[in-house]
């Protein structure tokens, strides 16, 4: 409906051209909105503001003289001229119920449309180390960057979901001898945990494991191991820091690699590793989260990618040494300070990997990157694109989105999080406490970017007040209105349905029917500036007006037009429900 109003503001602007108020090479951009108050109409537009300057007369002035041209059209009422030049267009009802065949034919593609033009875009998201489950400020991630992949699906994108495995650098050498210490312990060794090692019980699950695998062979005594290891970090009776955890835990992964040798710590490394992310697919998958590709940090190492995007860094000039290591002239391009990316020591850092992976990524073929970080990221943004315009690849195909994490609360208290030290709530203990559907519609239905408080108790209530029960209730209760016309031998009839659309003239119908026409436009919208919390808030919309008609109207009645239009209606309303909740990944169940 709104797409016809822009045309027939279009003819206008085609009539003003051939009068000569207007270039003919003049292409004003039309806008046309939904209005917020029905006493404005159902549409309005600001054209006349927009072409005061060009035309050089007030805008109610030019407000008149497009309405005086406006063509005859079947779905307008009226129109208004509002403020200081508003257009308000009120549309016929029975016009507003036109999108119901329109919806009953594309079923499941009804909403699709062509914003993405084909354009092939990759989104990398959750990309969590690969050193403990996922947590509830992974599934943040995880429910936000499948739900922006899935939209810019239905938007015309060619879309990549891929998950950036970290299986390489120092954190994965810390999870590693944390393992391996562990599996000391349960070899029978007395020995201190360091504080700067990963503490949580699936590092003793890993261990045990390991023992029943290799039994002793792995073994190596405690005195030996922490031997000539610098002091863990302490803090005295006095409140004084003796030690520093980093070095300690350095030396513990050094004393690991050298008294197991290569192939036995590969062995623990690659235990741990298969281990973890093994959990992270699975935990994925049962929430409804899936990626065409895992790709491996190592694999940039190991295929020498690393090594080519830092040559050719270095032949556009842009690394420089000092004191032994090498660094990136990212201040050159507005990141606060340069950057380094191989050590003193020889070893690349994370920011040389990034580097690499986003310059694979390009070379892929890919027209738009998407990357989906946490907030804490927000100071990486410039130095990635930085290396991006420095190996003259365009930085502007680089989108990165960012996710507040998500603060847990049970009994309205906060629950504590923290991987290092094991005190944190999994993605997996989430799921099974709320169930999956909920726990996706809870986390995207803000925008990505703002805090998020999650109240376990509201995601788990059946009430009005829990968003995601509000919504899957209202596609139920049309199921078990349909069941029940049957019941009593009244099979839905949409042709005759369709046939009968003018008798519905109630208020509450003609409010469904234009929130029905606005889905498409949605999915167009929320695409463009990657926010599917816009379909959250559509579907709450869309629930509330069906439980409002419900409430006040009588769907089975005995007159036979009159009920098939009213079910044809509401088996409308099923459709874009259920629609925009898949979009999300959340069920569209027939019976609660």
């Amino acid at each position: 409906m709104k797409h016809q109003v822009a045309e027939i503001l279009s003819e206008v602007i085609d009539q003003f051209k051939q009068e000569g108020i207007l270039e003919a090479s003049f292409q004003p951009r039309v806008n046309v909105e939904n209005t917020r108050d029905k006493s404005h109409g159902d549409f309005a537009t600001n054209l006349a503001m927009m072409l005061t300057k060009i035309i050089g007369k007030p805008p109610r002035e030019i407000a008149d003289m497009i309405v005086a041209r406006l063509p005859e059209s079947e779905v307008i009422e009226k129109v208004e001229i509002a403020g200081p030049g508003f257009i308000n267009f009120f549309v016929l009802d029975v016009a507003k119920f036109n999108v119901l065949p329109t919806i009953l034919e594309a079923g499941d593609a009804f909403g699709e449309c062509n914003v993405g033009q084909g354009r092939s875009v990759l989104v990398e998201y959750v990309s969590a180390n690969p050193t403990g489950p996922l947590h509830v400020g992974h599934g943040r991630g995880a429910a936000y960057g499948a739900s922006v992949a899935s939209l810019l699906s239905k938007a015309g994108f060619q879309v990549s979901r891929e998950y950036y495995v970290n299986d390489a650098g120092r954190q994965m050498d810390i999870l590693a001898a944390s393992t391996w210490l562990r599996y000391l312990q349960h070899c029978g060794e007395e020995l201190t945990f360091p504080s700067n090692g990963y503490k949580g019980d699936y590092i003793f699950d890993i261990a045990q494991s390991l023992y029943e695998e290799k039994g002793d062979a792995l073994r190596k005594s405690a005195q030996v191991v922490f031997e000539g290891v610098a002091k863990d970090e302490t803090t005295n009776a006095a409140g004084e820091t003796q030690g520093d955890k980093e070095k300690h835990i350095d030396g513990l992964i050094e004393q690991a690699k050298s008294l197991l040798g290569e192939t036995h710590y590969r062995l623990v490394f690659e235990k741990a590793l298969d281990v973890i992310l093994g959990d992270i697919r699975e935990d994925l998958a049962e929430f409804g989260v899936e990626f065409e590709n895992w790709f491996s940090e190592r694999s940039l190492m190991d295929s020498g990618v690393i090594d080519a995007a830092l040559e050719k860094l270095q032949a556009a000039g842009k690394i420089y040494e000092k004191n032994g290591a090498l660094w990136f002239k990212s201040s050159e391009y507005g990141d606060e300070k340069d950057r380094v990316v191989v050590r003193d020591n020889g070893l690349k850092t994370y920011f040389a990997s990034d580097i690499a992976y986003h310059f694979n990524k390009l070379e892929r073929g890919f027209d738009v990157l998407i990357d989906i970080w946490g907030s804490d990221h927000h100071g990486y943004v410039p130095r990635v694109k930085a290396a991006m315009q420095a190996m003259e690849t365009n930085p502007d195909a680089l989108e990165v989105l960012l996710v507040q994490f998500a603060v847990l609360y049970r009994g309205g208290e906060k629950l504590s999080m923290s991987t290092r030290s094991g005190q944190f709530v999994t993605l997996r203990e989430l799921r099974d406490e709320v169930g999956a559907d909920a726990a996706r519609f809870f986390y995207v239905q803000r925008k990505s970017e703002q805090h998020m408080d999650f109240d376990l108790d509201l995601a788990k209530s059946k009430s009005n007040e829990n968003p995601v029960y509000y919504i899957q209730y209202a596609h139920a209760r049309i199921c078990q209105v349909l069941s029940l016309a049957e019941e009593r031998g009244y099979a839905l009839d949409t042709e005759m349905g369709l046939a009968n659309l003018s008798r519905l003239t109630l208020e509450p119908e003609a409010d469904l029917a234009t929130l029905l026409g606005k889905y498409p436009e949605i999915i167009a919208r929320a695409a463009q500036v990657y926010e599917p919390h816009q379909i959250a808030y559509y579907l709450k919309e869309l629930a509330h007006g069906l439980h409002a008609y419900y409430n006040s109207t009588q769907f089975i009645v005995e007159y036979e037009p009159l009920r098939n239009a009213r079910l044809t209606l509401v088996v409308a309303v099923r459709q874009v429900l259920k629609n925009g909740l898949e979009l999300l990944s959340v069920a569209a169940p027939e019976k609660m």
